[in-house]
């Protein structure tokens, strides 16, 4: 769900939010944001990856 609407999932730890956000420097902020979404999202989608490949090896 979140990989579709990414807006939803824009977030970040704290820390970096507070000092990305202090610095004024809003591209630098949206570049870390989508990196942390990318980092998150990929383990997801090799998950179920290998889910569909299994269920499909399963169901022949």
């Amino acid at each position: 769900m979140f990989l579709f609407l990414p807006h939803l999932a824009e977030a970040q730890c704290a820390m970096c939010r507070a000092v990305l956000e202090s610095e004024g420097n809003i591209s630098s902020a949206e570049g870390i944001n989508n990196g942390i979404v990318y980092l998150m999202a990929i383990p997801y989608i090799l998950v179920g990856a290998l889910f569909y490949f299994i269920y499909k090896k399963m169901k022949v």
